[in-house]
């Protein structure tokens, strides 16, 4: 089973209410079984919110206590980001998720870059808060940036979380 981002496969969860519709991995879910998921609004935001970023660190360091995830507005999200960075994990391990695709630079789903934490655009290495926990339970983790190229099994069913 594959978890995939929900914004990626066109899905509205965006935080501006849009989607990061990514033609590449439709493409390669063709044949697959997966499972879509918005991590931010399982942990209960609202779409459309207020951008929001990591501040102090990355993922890692967020579950260290060493980050927040912050919105513009300057309101801590960061229980929101952690309860579902958790749901998605508990899906995770109720669906037997072997390959997690997630959406690069996201506070929740970045796998490689996060944005720093002052809304100018500038990224660091690190990955988000989800990202983070799906690691350290033994997820592995890709982005649609980094989606790897095999071939496997012919028919395709989409789970509801």
């Amino acid at each position: 089973m594959i978890l995939v981002s929900a914004c990626l496969l066109g899905e509205t969860c965006k935080y501006d209410g849009g989607s990061n519709l990514c033609p590449q991995v439709i493409g390669y879910l063709q044949g697959r079984d997966y499972i879509a998921v918005c991590p931010e609004a399982l942990g209960g935001l609202p779409v459309p919110r207020p951008p929001a970023e990591l501040q102090g660190g990355d993922g890692e360091s967020f579950w260290a206590g060493k980050a927040a995830v912050v919105n513009r507005r300057g309101a801590d999200v960061s229980a929101q980001f952690a309860a579902g960075a958790e749901a998605v994990l508990q899906i995770c391990r109720a669906h037997a998720v072997e390959l997690a695709i997630l959406k690069e630079s996201s506070p929740s789903c970045g796998s490689s870059r996060v944005y720093d934490g002052s809304f100018c655009h500038k990224a660091i290495a690190g990955s988000g808060v989800c990202a983070a926990l799906l690691r350290q339970n033994g997820v592995p983790v890709v982005s649609e940036k980094t989606l790897p190229g095999a071939e496997d099994e012919p028919s395709q069913k989409h789970i509801e979380p």
